[in-house]
């Protein structure tokens, strides 16, 4: 069958996932036919079963993106005119102990699909890639004299020592700047961030080569209904709410004021909407930030979180993790130029909205 015969469609990575699940509705919506490819990680979903959030409409098919074989069987029947590239290993800790799981699916996942795209001759009219904040590292800071500067990721030693802020050149204090791809240069704190931020390099040599237009949306921390509460490398959040919920002392890890831009999930889909509505030009590619724009501090989350359930206050523990970054917060303000959209949940309300998916799931106490 050659590439005029086939059907148009959209193909959604990892689109049984959280994000995939919620885009779904809103792409059959449009007409499209969707199809889903997802290989059903049992650390996702347990019994590795098609999730019930996922739309009726949407056609699943179980396979890995590393799966050469399964994307020439999808490519027989999908003319691709958008590829919404979700599939990727999330967990920033795992990263460092699973480093070639992580580079497998984010990275020859990713070289595997476009290798399909080329060898069956069905070029997308328009990718879209989620990547993420990790990209950043430790991203921008900017010292007492006010200049800016990029500092090295936080090292084990550096952490042991307690040592949780950056410093400026000149041994002074520093404040965290909002990220914005325009402006911040990438320096990834883990092996999860390097293999997201080699999805981009690669998707852009390749799209330059083969004149696709590319849109790369780096995420901050998303949460909301549909996050599986089941995986033990799931979001902050829901793990809080969870463990509040049973009554259980919340352990804030450093001294609490890790900083973070949580974004709740209509906020990320309204966004990949709104990205794809307003496709770049031809040739094209496109690298925009996703979050509020607003920072919240671990302690003041998990503060927030404890009152809704009546459970004992947080206890601040000084544990640490290797990877994370101090501080991590967005600037939307091209986003919102650009695809003329708008973050619409606070923290307060988000939290409050995941709470009562939770607690209709049967996933507290």
């Amino acid at each position: 069958m050659n590439s005029e015969q086939l059907s148009p469609g959209v193909i959604v990575t990892g689109g049984a996932g959280f994000i995939g699940c919620a885009l779904s509705p809103g792409l059959l919506e449009r007409g499209s036919r969707v199809v889903a490819v997802d290989s059903l990680l049992e650390q996702v979903h347990p019994g590795q079963q098609r999730p019930e959030a996922l739309p009726d409409g949407v056609e699943l098919v179980t396979a890995d993106v590393t799966d050469a074989a399964a994307w020439d069987r999808i490519l027989e029947s999908v003319r691709p005119e958008l590829v919404v590239h979700l599939a990727a290993e999330t967990g920033t800790g795992q990263s460092l102990t699973e480093s070639t799981r992580h580079a497998m699916s984010n990275v020859v996942g990713t070289t595997t699909m476009l290798d399909a795209f080329v060898r069956h001759d069905v070029l997308p009219g328009h990718v879209v890639l989620t990547s993420s904040r990790a990209v950043y590292g430790e991203g921008a800071w900017l010292d007492a004299e006010g200049n800016v500067f990029n500092p090295p990721p936080r090292s084990h030693a550096q952490l042991e020592r307690g040592d949780w802020d950056h410093r400026g050149p000149g041994g002074g204090a520093a404040v965290a700047r909002p990220t914005d791809a325009a402006t911040t240069q990438p320096n990834p704190a883990s092996v999860y961030g390097s293999t997201k931020l080699a999805q981009e390099l690669i998707l852009g040599n390749w799209a330059d080569a083969f004149s696709v237009p590319v849109s790369v949306l780096r995420l901050q921390n998303v949460y909301g209904p549909g996050q599986s509460p089941h995986n033990p490398y799931t979001g902050i959040v829901t793990l809080f709410h969870r463990l509040a919920s049973r009554g259980e002392t919340l352990d804030v890890y450093e001294d609490g004021l890790i900083g973070r831009d949580f974004v709740h999930i209509d906020d990320v889909v309204s966004a990949l909407h709104a990205c794809i509505e307003r496709p770049p030009a031809a040739e094209e590619h496109r690298t925009l930030d996703v979050g509020t724009g607003a920072v919240t501090t671990i302690l003041d989350a998990a503060q927030m979180i404890a009152q809704m359930y009546d459970a004992p206050m947080p206890q601040i523990s000084g544990k640490f993790r290797d990877g994370d970054v101090r501080h991590a917060v967005a600037d939307v303000s091209r986003t919102r130029a650009d695809l003329g959209w708008e973050p619409r949940w606070s923290f307060e309300g988000g939290s409050a909205d995941l709470s009562t998916w939770l607690r209709k799931g049967g996933f507290l106490g």
